[in-house]
């Protein structure tokens, strides 16, 4: 990775995908990559963290013309894109089994479920649901069952509402950590996973000090990750969880608020 731009105080800038840089329609905001060019062009660097898995972020990564690894998993797994070098690899280990046999065949009509192993998505469970989560995500859902331990496994409702699944999850898989990423969506991660952690790795490794990273995100799983860094944003239209959290509350994402962000940062507007 690069050395730090001199003259930035924060000199990386971590961005969630979805409602973050990405709008409804699955597109980079305009702005917001204009702003992250001109903040490379300062010196800065650019790290994406998301739940997606490396192939579907990796099309943003592309279009940005990033060199930099990937937060993918929510945190299970950093990857270098141009080696596929894996920095962090985290499974669900023993808890694999346990969701299997106990939490599958409990999970009430209308949630499906999809396992994450290597980069490729296995469905466990369907349900009417993943054919939408599999074109917004633009990946492929293969006939379980996973041919190794999952990365993770997404559980994806067709309402609203994820409280009473969320207990029986963690009742059933004490030895996990649970996300949600999205009000649909919760995501069973090994239990040292997270936003937060893998970007501690990824700075440590790199040599920045957290307090010289901001980071913005819009959903409950950006939060420990928003508050890790030196400065933590939510998006204005985001989660009231993060906006919580978050030592500044920028513009929604449709309007550019990575590239709000980037201003805060570097006091160059972008329009």
């Amino acid at each position: 990775m690069a050395p730090p731009g001199p003259g930035l105080r924060y000199v990386w800038i971590v961005t969630d995908l979805d409602g973050t840089l990405v709008d409804r329609g699955l597109e980079i905001v305009r702005r917001s990559a204009l702003a992250l060019r001109r903040y490379r062009e300062l010196g800065g660097t650019v790290v994406i963290a998301t739940g997606r898995n490396e192939v579907s972020a990796g099309r943003f990564h592309r279009e940005l013309g990033l060199d930099t690894p990937m937060i993918v998993y929510n945190g299970a797994r950093v990857v270098d894109p141009l080696t596929g070098t894996r920095l962090l690899d985290l499974d669900l280990g023993a808890s694999w089994r346990t969701l299997r046999e106990d939490l599958l065949p409990r999970l009430p009509e209308g949630v499906g479920a999809v396992a994450f192993a290597g980069e490729d998505a296995y469905v466990l469970r369907g349900a009417p649901s993943l054919a939408a989560y599999a074109a917004r995500d633009r990946i492929e859902l293969r006939a379980g069952p996973a041919p190794q331990v999952p990365t993770k496994v997404m559980l994806i409702a067709d309402r609203p509402g994820l409280g009473p699944l969320a207990d029986l999850t963690a009742r059933c898989c004490p030895a996990t950590r649970l996300l949600q990423s999205e009000d649909t969506y919760l995501e069973i991660l090994p239990a040292g996973a997270g936003k937060e952690v893998a970007l501690r790795h990824l700075a440590e490794r790199a040599g920045v000090p957290m307090e010289r990273i901001a980071a913005i995100g819009d959903n409950p799983n950006d939060t420990a990750m928003v508050r890790a860094a030196g400065l933590g944003a939510a998006v204005g239209d985001g989660h009231k969880e993060v906006r919580a959290a978050a030592d500044v509350v920028v513009g929604p994402c449709a309007l550019g608020a990575v590239a709000d962000l980037v201003e805060r940062v570097t006091a160059h507007p972008v329009r």
